[in-house]
């Protein structure tokens, strides 16, 4: 039997994994090399580093994956070197960021007055989640400026803005790279005192990426300038430096204040462990046994029937029946000093992505701008 060592908060893997071997469950933050020292598999989440410190007393270790999209947690040269096969969960939990960010722009607009048909939004990183959003905000007739360098590189028809002229034409800006500490096209602290001096303030910042591609103590900077006259740039940060020891001063300042849980739906998580179980079958050569429907509960709103009157501004009224921010905005500001960040992200309430709802229409057919925004239909 494999001895497979789990993230505790990895949703649905002793459902996943029990079939394969014996799945002992971890503090992910605070793993230790001793306590994975007989592992043969491995599954995180972007808590836990995988290097050779790690895995300094291990040398049986097989596979090790990760159920998320980033991997700048992960040692990849160090996994290859020992033969340790490696996956990670690209996409798992694309649709549940974009369903952060939507929720997010809503209530900024709804602040500002300013119907979100009126914005010009700029998403930075355009991959498995940016891609997405981008489809989303064309759906909702917003228009969006594209900056992904990498993407430009090799797609000659990539429509992309450098990100220096990004920061002169948004209302908003969403951050979707990954953290890249050096080279060319480098994202660590990419918002900077720097860049955020371009910025106008009144340009909204998203980030739901990773924490050090905004510099916290720019953004604190800045914000307690602004606000000596009044002002306050809207701001939003799923994600924080120094997780999850975040800079306690900034949450005061931001509109949306939550803690790294965009991605955290139910079917965003479960795809997750999903996703590794049939990579793991794959490198067994074992046809897997289960998919995500044999887990997931059934949502408690399964069908929604909409008139013939239904339009783009009532979109945000339907998407928050299943996804409201301001409920993750609250639990952040009232555990900030309490539980504090893991216990909210370990105790996170359950959230479903639009999927789960299943609309009907008059004639059959939802709009397809619904259907592009990830509802279903019946």
């Amino acid at each position: 039997m494999l001895k497979i060592y789990a993230d505790e908060n990895m949703p649905y893997v002793q459902q996943f994994f029990a079939e394969l071997g014996q799945v002992q469950l971890v503090d992910g933050r605070n793993l230790t090399p001793a306590q994975v020292a007989d592992a043969d598999v491995l599954l995180v989440r972007s808590v836990t580093k995988v290097n050779a410190e790690l895995l300094s007393q291990n040398n049986k270790l097989k596979f090790v994956g990760t159920a998320t999209i980033g991997v700048d947690h992960i040692d990849q040269s160090y996994l290859q070197q020992q033969g340790i096969h490696f996956s990670s969960a690209p996409g798992c939990n694309a649709q549940s960021v974009v369903e952060y960010v939507l929720s997010s722009l809503f209530l900024l607009a709804e602040q500002q007055q300013k119907p979100l048909q009126q914005w010009t939004i700029g998403v930075v990183g355009v991959g498995q989640i940016g891609s997405r959003l981008v489809k989303a905000l064309h759906a909702l007739q917003v228009k969006v400026l594209q900056c992904d360098p990498l993407r430009a590189a090799v797609e000659s028809d990539f429509a992309h803005t450098p990100f220096a002229d990004l920061l002169k034409q948004v209302d908003a800006l969403s951050f979707h790279v990954p953290l890249v500490k050096s080279g060319e096209h480098a994202t660590f602290k990419l918002l900077n005192s720097q860049t955020l001096a371009q910025l106008a303030p009144e340009v909204a910042i998203i980030n739901a990426s990773r924490g050090e591609v905004t510099c916290n103590q720019a953004l604190l900077a800045e914000a307690q300038k602004l606000a000596q006259n009044g002002g306050q740039r809207p701001l939003v940060l799923d994600v924080w430096d120094n997780e999850p020891l975040v800079l306690k001063a900034l949450a005061p300042y931001c509109r949306i204040a939550t803690a790294h849980i965009a991605g955290h739906s139910i079917e965003g998580k479960a795809r997750g462990t999903e996703m590794l179980y049939q990579a793991l079958c794959r490198l067994l050569n074992l046809t897997p046994g289960h998919g995500l429907h044999d887990f997931c509960p059934s949502p408690v709103m399964e069908m929604l029937q909409i008139s013939a009157n239904f339009g783009l501004s009532d979109v945000q009224n339907l998407c928050r029946m299943l996804y409201d921010v301001r409920r993750d905005d609250a639990l952040f500001r009232y555990h900030l000093n309490g539980n504090g960040f893991d216990w909210l992200r370990k105790h996170y309430p359950p959230r479903r992505e639009f999927s789960s709802l299943r609309l009907a229409a008059p004639g059959g057919a939802i709009p397809e701008y619904l259907t592009q925004l990830g509802f279903s239909s019946q």
